[in-house]
């Protein structure tokens, strides 16, 4: 699937080539994940391009407004930090996706085992005739078992393909099942309603914190910029009213520095409130960050404006 005109392949080429191969194979890993079925090196032009694009109108409309030149750094940011933020939202709906529809897998597997028919069998039929993300991970579990990679190293390599700590604790109960001997359609069963009730729980947890979630953002990326933003307003006002103000510059910097920081906090919380994990909370920082500033930068150049009419 293309995602760049046939004219920019030359730049995509470049980048391939001028991109660690290591590299290239974890971003690809993770578009795969996300679901984006795309060339690595031609979503890294694109966003390039798009970066470069915007930096330049940022530095433009900085110079047209008298703003300092460093808010067109802004422009550069925006678009990689944008493109990760939504790639990151991706691959948590897919993998919460793929989640929701294991329990009912299961259950397919197990009755498939009831009928005589082998686990690499019943997963393979599985995999034929279903749909969705799940169906994607299992025709590569089924591709790489053909090839000759163990059954037990395929499917534990989807839970830890998808960082999902709920598929690899039912697939290594799974595992642990079939060693252990007995009735493995049982264990099937009775893992799909265990799975089937952490993701209830899961469910209920993030409608409980929903409202303590939206307060963070809305602190994070509407309050606390708008706020400094006619803060920073009032002070320059004051200053051309013949009161000169020797901190006005490093003010904002500060008022800056506060953003960026508030953002970062508030995103940390955001991730231990709905995860309980603070690293998980970090890629909402590539959302929050910029869009605060953005806000902030807006609200300065509207507020300036309508007080020079």
């Amino acid at each position: 699937m293309a995602v760049i005109p046939s004219v920019l392949s030359p730049i995509s080429s470049v980048v391939d080539n001028a991109i660690p191969d290591r590299f290239l194979i974890r971003i690809q890993e993770i578009l795969i994940r996300s679901g984006m079925y795309v060339k690595a090196s031609d979503l890294i032009t694109l966003g390039l391009i798009t970066s470069i694009g915007l930096g330049i109108v940022s530095i433009i409309i900085s110079s047209i407004f008298g703003l300092n030149p460093l808010y067109g750094i802004v422009g550069f940011i925006v678009p990689p930090a944008v493109l990760a933020a939504w790639i990151f939202f991706l691959m948590e709906r897919r993998v919460d996706a793929i989640e929701q529809s294991t329990p009912d897998f299961l259950r397919q597997i197990a009755s498939l085992l009831r009928a005589g028919v082998g686990l690499e069998t019943a997963l393979e039929d599985v995999a034929k005739h279903g749909g969705g993300p799940l169906n994607d991970e299992l025709k590569r579990a089924v591709i790489e078992i053909k090839i000759g990679r163990t059954f037990d190293d395929a499917i534990l390599s989807m839970g830890e393909r998808l960082k999902s700590k709920n598929l690899d604790r039912t697939f290594r109960m799974i595992m642990e099942g079939r060693k252990a001997g007995g009735s493995l359609s049982d264990v099937i069963e009775t893992v799909a309603e265990d799975l089937r009730a952490v993701l209830a729980l899961k469910r209920e947890r993030k409608a409980n914190v929903m409202m303590s979630v939206m307060f963070l953002v809305v602190a994070a990326i509407i309050a606390a910029p708008f706020a400094l933003g006619m803060i920073m307003v009032y002070t320059s006002f004051i200053e051309t009213l013949g009161k000169s103000n020797p901190l006005l510059g490093a003010s904002v910097i500060a008022a800056s520095g506060y953003i960026v920081i508030h953002s970062l906090i508030a995103s940390i919380l955001i991730g231990i409130v709905m995860y309980g994990s603070a690293r998980k909370g970090i890629k909402f920082a590539f959302l929050l960050v910029p869009a605060a500033y953005g806000i902030f930068i807006v609200v300065r150049i509207f507020a300036m404006s309508l007080m020079s009419l």
